[in-house]
């Protein structure tokens, strides 16, 4: 090597060691954590399995999800917290951690509105109110009458206390006047059984958590919480259109960077998001578990959070409800 192809070398890599991170390299150049705060076999995690080939194919690397769980979520997404602002650690959380678990945990240790960067939503799980088909009731109004007529003797179940179907329970029941109440379980599988044994005459959960019970009537459905109808159970009515209280409301996943991410990275990936969420084979897959696809950006992301940070902090604070971090 001669001495001026040294000197030009030297000075090419001077130049890339005073370029900020986001111009040296084109991003991504090696493969993408997301960690996901929840156990395997999650709704998460089958919506994020469907995408995720299509992800690395428009990124041109691996996308690793790592399990981290624990304390309702908290532990994962304290992770990412914590983790360097590269573009390069993503969580993938759940409504609770991102607009519940702030105001439902003693001390949660961060506040996810401002320590963390929105990146895009990626599913939503339409919320579904399940009652026992031992419940004299087809639809919302005759359910609510007699509700009301046999208050304080109803139970409704949950995966755990402090879950969307727990506060959505609760503020219904509170809507109608019933005094129901609250069983929690240890995930939706059992929950499900004890309202298939009418232990529960109530329970709030995704489309595939009991919509395999509805063709033998061993449950019935009164209302899916959506703008629309559910394309996998067009006979449901809306939550609305069954003249339900504004108070139940669905599960979704989203993405987000850990705060103080270059602009350029998060919008790079929420990018490939958007086209892969948009794509229809992806669209038919969602459909059979139950999800909708989002197709938000990242500022309409975070209008999102905070709007419904908003009304979870009322739902919260009503029903008296406060867990430890750990």
């Amino acid at each position: 090597m001669t001495y001026r192809t040294c000197a030009v070398s030297v000075l090419l890599a001077l130049c890339a060691a005073a370029l900020p991170p986001s111009a040296r390299a084109e991003y991504p150049d090696h493969p993408i954590r997301v960690v996901l705060p929840y156990a395997p076999g999650a709704a998460g995690d089958v919506a994020m399995r469907q995408i995720q080939p299509l992800l690395e194919k428009r990124l041109g690397q691996p996308v690793v999800v790592d399990y981290k769980t624990g304390a309702g979520g908290n532990i994962g997404a304290q992770d990412v917290v914590r983790a360097k602002p590269d573009g390069y650690t993503l969580l993938l959380g759940a409504t609770n951690n991102f607009v519940i678990n702030q105001f439902l945990y003693r001390k949660l240790g961060f506040d996810p509105l401002t320590d963390l960067e929105p990146v895009g939503k990626m599913v939503d799980i339409p919320a579904f109110v399940y009652i026992s088909a031992k419940v004299p009731a087809e639809d919302y109004a005759q359910f609510a009458q007699y509700a009301r007529a046999h208050k304080g003797k109803l139970n409704y179940g949950s995966p755990g206390m402090g879950t969307t179907p727990h506060l959505s329970a609760y503020s219904l029941s509170e809507a109608m006047g019933a005094g129901m109440m609250h069983i929690a379980y240890r995930g939706s599988a059992p929950g499900v059984q004890a309202l298939l044994a009418d232990e529960v005459q109530l329970y709030i959960g995704g489309y595939s958590v009991a919509a395999a019970y509805l063709p033998q009537n061993r449950v019935r459905v009164l209302a899916v919480a959506s703008p629309e109808r559910f394309g996998g159970l067009p006979d449901v009515p809306t939550a609305a259109q069954a003249g339900m209280p504004d108070v139940v409301r669905s599960n979704w996943f989203g993405f987000a960077a850990p705060k103080g991410t270059p602009a350029d990275r998060i919008a790079r990936f929420a990018d490939a998001l958007r086209e892969v969420l948009s794509l229809p084979e992806v669209r038919q897959s969602y459909l059979a578990n139950g999800f909708v696809p989002a197709q938000d950006t990242p500022v309409q992301f975070a209008q999102t959070l905070r709007s419904e940070a908003g009304k979870w902090q009322e739902v919260v604070r009503a029903s008296g409800v406060v867990l430890e971090s750990q």
